[in-house]
């Protein structure tokens, strides 16, 4: 046997904290970014952050769109979701389950956006995970119940309506393309 499949390395925040590049850490395993989105990823996210902040502002509970920041999962386990909704401010980090986690998936990360990510924050907690999936044009929407991510939305139009806190939101999804 490989003494390297046997013994993975296994690294912490603190070894992530001195990385250069962009990475993630998921359970002490390390995964490279992929290079900056291109245009359309970045057009798709910066609709959705727009139609999200406008809809939050009518909210009674203060709510944030934060796009890449590091969640903190745990001392092994450092992500950075395409965009995240969290009802209170963060100055560095977060540290707490957000809310609302969307992921622009690219076919770099579609392994890990579909299976690891989901699978983590399912146990983690995050009541609304949204994969967006620019090349088929495509919305694909899980709401947390009993524990287990069950699909709710799944279309290239119409409205996606989520639920953060005491407030809907509802995203055109024909405005994302």
């Amino acid at each position: 046997m490989n003494l390297t499949k046997k013994y993975p390395p296994s690294y912490t925040y603190e070894d992530y904290r001195l990385w250069e590049g962009d990475w993630e850490l998921i359970e002490g395993v390390p995964y490279a970014m992929a290079p900056s989105p291109f245009g359309k990823h970045q057009k798709i996210a910066g609709e959705l952050i727009y139609q999200l902040r406008e809809q939050l502002e009518n909210c009674p509970q203060r709510c944030f769109v934060y796009p890449e920041l590091d969640w903190i999962v745990s001392e092994d386990t450092v992500v950075r979701p395409d965009i995240m909704v969290v009802c209170k401010e963060v100055e560095e980090y977060l540290r707490e389950t957000p809310e609302l986690v969307v992921e622009v998936v690219s076919p770099s990360t579609v392994q890990k956006d579909e299976k690891l990510k989901f699978e983590l924050y399912e146990r983690e907690g995050v009541k609304t995970y949204v994969l967006v999936y620019p090349d088929l044009k495509k919305v694909r929407a899980f709401r947390l119940l009993r524990s287990r991510y069950r699909k709710f939305f799944d279309s290239d139009e119409g409205s996606l309506e989520l639920k953060i806190k005491d407030c809907t939101l509802k995203i055109d999804v024909g405005r994302l393309w």
